[in-house]
C-alpha cells in the first residue's frame, strides 16, 4: 500500500498556518512526511508570491528541490483553474520535465488534451475519477491503460454516502476493464471514511492538508506529519 502525502492544493495560510507555500516549506514538509511514513507527495508548487502556476521554471525547480529533500516521487496538479486557458495550459505542460506524475481530472474540459501533453512531456498520469461518468470518460478517451494509477476521489462527497459513491465507481472501472492500481481517498468530512475503507481494500491512499484539516478523532491537526502519523496508526503503510 502506497501512502501519498497532500502538501497544500490550493490552500493559503488563511486556511492553516502550517499550509506549506514556498519551496523551502514544501521541501521541509515533505521531509518530515516521509519520515512519517509517507511514500510519495502531491503538491501545487507556487510563485514567489503564492500563486499556484504551471510554467515550467517553476513547476520544475519546486520538483527537483523538494524531491532532493525527501527521497519519493514527487507529483502535481494539472486543475484548470489554474490555468483556464486550455490551449496555453497544455503548452506550460508540455515543458515540464521534472515531475514524476501529475493528476488530472477527468471531469474537467481537455482532460484527454492534458493527458496527452504529460505523455509527451514523459510525467507520469493520476486520472482523477470523481463519478462512475469520469471512469466512462477515462475509457474513452483511449488512456486508460496509459496511466500511472487512478485516482478514485468523490470530491465533496458527504461522509454517509461516500463508501457507496466509490463502490459504484470501483464496479465502473472494473466493468470497462481499467487495470491500473488505484489510489482512493476523500475530502473534507469523507477524508478519514474513505482512508479506512481505502486500507480494508487494500488500495494506496494519501492523505494531508489538501484534504483535511482534522485529525480522525476531529481535533485540529497540527501539520502534514501529524496526518501522515495518524494515518500510518491506523494501518496505511
Amino acid at each position: 500500500m502506497l501512502l501519498q502525502a497532500t502538501l497544500n492544493g490550493d490552500l493559503t495560510k488563511a486556511a492553516h498556518p502550517a499550509v506549506p507555500v514556498s519551496v523551502e516549506e514544501l521541501a521541509r514538509d515533505a521531509a518530515a512526511c516521509v519520515a512519517a511514513g509517507a511514500r510519495a507527495i502531491h503538491l501545487h508548487p507556487r510563485d514567489p508570491a503564492g500563486r499556484e502556476r504551471l510554467d515550467a521554471e517553476i513547476v520544475d525547480d519546486v520538483v527537483v528541490r523538494v524531491r532532493a529533500a525527501c527521497g519519493v516521487p514527487v507529483g502535481v496538479s494539472t486543475g484548470a483553474w489554474i490555468e483556464p486557458d486550455l490551449e496555453r495550459r497544455v503548452a506550460l505542460i508540455q515543458a515540464w520535465r521534472a515531475p514524476d506524475y501529475a493528476s488530472v481530472n477527468l471531469s474537467e474540459p481537455g482532460a484527454a488534451e492534458v493527458m496527452e501533453a504529460l505523455r509527451h512531456a514523459g510525467v507520469g498520469i493520476e486520472a482523477g475519477v470523481w463519478s462512475v461518468e469520469d471512469a466512462e470518460r477515462l475509457a474513452a478517451s483511449g488512456s486508460a491503460g496509459k496511466v500511472t494509477r487512478v485516482l478514485v476521489e468523490p470530491v465533496d462527497a458527504g461522509a454517509p454516502g461516500a463508501v457507496g459513491l466509490v463502490e459504484d465507481v470501483h464496479r465502473a472501472l472494473d466493468r470497462i476493464g481499467v487495470a491500473a492500481p488505484r489510489l482512493q481517498h476523500g475530502d473534507g468530512a469523507a477524508t478519514w471514511v474513505l482512508l479506512t475503507d481505502a486500507i480494508r481494500r487494500g488500495l494506496d491512499t494519501r492523505i494531508g492538508l489538501e484534504d483535511t484539516l482534522y485529525e480522525p478523532g476531529g481535533e485540529r491537526t497540527t501539520g502534514n506529519a501529524a496526518l501522515v502519523r495518524a494515518a500510518v496508526r491506523l494501518g496505511a503503510r
